[in-house]
């Protein structure tokens, strides 16, 4: 393998077409398009300030390395990645791609990150502002993610998440086929409109959760207090633990919590209406009927 170490390159494609190559503590200067139409590369302390540094790459290793704020746009349409250890405060970063693996890595600035990958792994990801990482996503496995931008797994397929703390607006909204354990969602209108969505061992917080769902699963969730009008329109089964302030218009299903506040069926409740829900406290549910 080739071995390029300590140099800055600048300009328009400086590296164009290399393979079999190692880099080595290089900087690629403000410029464009750095390193494209590669293949089998290897990256370690370097560090990116020019736009696209990063397209068209099969096979790359890239350790300990820095994206500035002007790389944006940075990698993408590039197959077969492994990403360690490395800080991104550029936006836009990772689109078209499949076989993507980041461990250990900060992005600073996920404004439209992760856009229709792959076959995506995540361990100990940390994700900071923007909107609408993980659009259109597929097969992603992802344990540890911490995030706190807005609008997080939209319209992702078959997905796995373990051990996250995710703030934001409007998770999760029509996906299909995702499975949460043992994370902490923080945020309004969590997973509307999203098919076979099963959550294991979360506890949940915002606005109006988990409705217009169909193949809604809970199991052994629980619900911040303020959490209101849950359930919505929804076909659910679920145990919850603890209190739930209020349940509103379910669709049909089973529901098991510890006590609950509220049960609301208004004018506005699908058919068929039929949702059998019992508490732990032995209580009678309450019942209003709004006009």
């Amino acid at each position: 393998m080739e071995l390029i170490k300590d140099k800055t390159f600048g300009g328009e494609r400086p590296l164009f077409g290399i393979e079999h190559t190692r880099l080595e503590g290089i900087t690629i200067t403000d410029g464009e398009s750095g390193i494209k139409c590669c293949r089998d590369i290897e990256a370690d302390g370097c560090k990116f300030y020019g736009k696209y540094p990063w397209w068209h790459v099969d096979g790359s290793r890239i350790r300990n390395c820095y994206f500035a704020p002007g790389s944006r746009s940075a990698i993408w349409y590039s197959n077969g990645m492994l990403m360690e250890d490395c800080v991104i405060d550029g936006p836009k970063f990772f689109r078209e791609m499949r076989g993507l693996e980041l461990n250990r890595v900060t992005i600073n600035d996920a404004d439209e990150t992760f856009w229709k990958v792959s076959g995506l792994k995540l361990r100990d990801v940390t994700l900071h502002g923007g909107t609408y990482p993980f659009m259109f996503c597929e097969d992603v496995d992802a344990d540890g993610l911490r995030s706190d931008a807005n609008y997080v797994f939209q319209y992702v397929r078959r997905a796995v998440v373990r051990n996250a703390h995710i703030t934001t607006k409007d998770s999760f909204w029509e996906t299909e086929d995702v499975t949460v354990y043992d994370s902490q969602l923080d945020g309004e209108y969590l997973g509307w409109h999203s098919k076979n969505l099963r959550l294991v061992r979360c506890h949940i917080s915002g606005e109006q959760p988990l409705c217009y769902c169909r193949g809604l699963v809970l199991e052994d969730c629980t619900f911040d207090p303020a959490c209101d009008r849950i359930f919505e329109d929804s076909d659910v089964q679920a145990t919850i633990l603890g209190h739930v302030t209020e349940i509103k218009n379910p669709r049909t299903g089973t529901i098991r919590c510890g006590s609950l506040g509220r049960l609301t069926y208004d004018r506005f409740a699908k058919a068929p209406g039929d949702c059998k829900i019992t508490t732990d406290d032995g209580q009678p549910s309450p019942t209003r009927q709004e006009a």
